[in-house]
């Protein structure tokens, strides 16, 4: 999957070169800073609907089997190299503190914790806990894969939304300060009055 990426980027290098740095800057954003990132990326750089789902898709799918497969074989100890087993002993721990609340929910619980937009909760650590369930692997990856294809629609549709009402956010907040002001003004005023 990776060398397909980097195919896919390396044909655009050479043929639309601005589409090949975009690609790019998706897979970083996505990488670093998780689905959300690499929605907005694409949104700004103006990829349509159905590009960026197919993307970020494509992403979520690869980190995930990439991260799934070592921490499985280190788990196992199939993989035997310290900072790996580190790692994958930290990402154990990370899930390991879902575990209860997920578990008494199942599939539909796990599902529910890969869409969440919490730090953690992507198809990585959805994974991982699934796997720390002792769920099937076709039960585990369906509900990851389905609570991930949700959570980049909803995003999707989240920051257009945004991008098209700018102006009346701007307006809906401002709004929101000055009533917050207004409401707490007798102890902000005392904030800024001298209390001898």
């Amino acid at each position: 999957m990776t060398l397909l990426l980097l195919i896919i980027i390396a044909y655009y290098l050479f043929v639309e070169p601005l589409k090949a740095k975009i690609l790019t800057l998706v897979f970083a954003a996505h990488t670093f800073g998780g689905r959300a990132a690499g929605v907005g990326v694409c949104i700004i750089n103006g990829l349509n609907f159905f590009q960026t789902f197919i993307y970020n898709f494509f992403i979520e799918i690869q980190l995930l089997c990439l991260t799934y497969s070592i921490f499985v074989l280190t788990i196992r100890n199939y993989i035997k190299v310290k900072w790996v087993i580190r790692i994958a002993n930290q990402m154990m721990h990370n899930a390991d503190k879902y575990k209860e609340k997920i578990e008494k929910y199942g599939w539909i619980g796990l599902f529910i914790f890969v869409l969440a937009p919490f730090p953690g909760s992507g198809p990585v650590g959805g994974s991982i806990l699934g796997y720390l369930l002792k769920m099937s692997i076709w039960r585990n990856f369906s509900s990851v894969l389905l609570g991930t294809l949700s959570a980049i629609i909803i995003w999707f549709f989240c920051f257009d939304f945004l991008k098209q009402n700018i102006n009346l956010i701007q307006y809906v907040i401002c709004g929101i300060v000055v009533v917050f002001l207004f409401y707490n003004f007798r102890t902000i005023k005392e904030w800024f009055i001298k209390q001898d």
